[in-house]
């Protein structure tokens, strides 16, 4: 039996096009939820709705590249005016590249905090603001086990992410009070199009021999089935936390 957990709830998911975000927007649908996606590739965005409507899902979508505050602004003042209300943000849009330290150019710096953490941020308040007049909802942010332990070559990546950690956890302090839950998500390796893109088959063998216990790179679906427990009912007591989903790799 299919569980529908998010019956007449809007869910909204950035980065929704691929990878762990259409994992994600795919869990809501499947569960009931009104589903608005939103991506900075006009492209994938629509063959990603456009899959998820053939399978049966209640979904639109919008452009939107979260690090332009004007463009959140513009599509969560659209979203509010044709749902009425959001109760569940995926806050998942980002993006990660391997350099070494001291070679990441300022331009790179500024890009990878504008979108992993900027746009976090901007996405997360605006939408907070709806949740307060509406009387409460749940976001959960995509942070990474590189928020919580440093890792060579990604010193931007891992410091963006690490803004995430604490930005949840204050969000839920402050937000508490108005009955809206925050969360992260950590994920370790997760085979993506965007992991893929950074390492070879022969790379991440080795990393999975070496470092995950459970012998395996995680799925899209093994982190969206997270974001859907926390947006749940099965999680009203549950905020301010960090999910790991890391197969076992933090536990050296």
């Amino acid at each position: 039996m299919t569980v529908r957990r998010f019956d007449n709830k809007v869910a909204l998911v950035t980065g929704a096009g691929q990878g762990i975000g259409f994992a994600i927007a795919e869990r809501f649908a499947a569960e009931g939820a009104r589903v608005i996606m939103a991506d900075i590739r006009e492209d994938l965005l629509s063959e990603a709705a456009a899959s998820l409507r053939a399978a049966g899902g209640d979904v639109s979508e919008h452009q939107l590249d979260v690090s332009a505050a004007e463009q959140v602004d513009a599509v969560i003042a659209e979203i509010a005016a044709s749902c009425g209300r959001i109760d569940i943000l995926a806050n998942n849009a980002g993006i990660a590249k391997e350099e070494p330290f001291v070679e990441i150019e300022d331009q790179q710096w500024r890009r990878m905090i504008d979108v992993n953490l900027n746009g976090m941020f901007y996405v997360a308040q605006r939408v907070s603001r709806l949740m307060v007049q509406q009387g409460g909802g749940a976001i959960i942010n995509m942070a990474s086990t590189n928020g919580l332990v440093g890792e060579a070559g990604y010193a931007h990546y891992n410091a963006s992410k690490g803004g995430v950690v604490l930005l949840t956890k204050t969000m839920a302090i402050e937000l508490g009070k108005s009955g809206i839950r925050v969360n992260a998500v950590c994920p370790g390796y997760i085979q993506t199009p965007l992991s893929q893109s950074i390492d070879s088959p022969e790379t991440v063998e080795r990393y999975i021999e070496q470092f995950i216990p459970l012998r395996r790179t995680g799925t899209p679906q093994d982190v969206a089935g997270v974001f859907a427990f926390l947006a749940s009912e099965d999680a009203t007591f549950i905020t301010g936390e960090c999910i790991v989903v890391d197969g076992g790799q933090l536990s050296f």
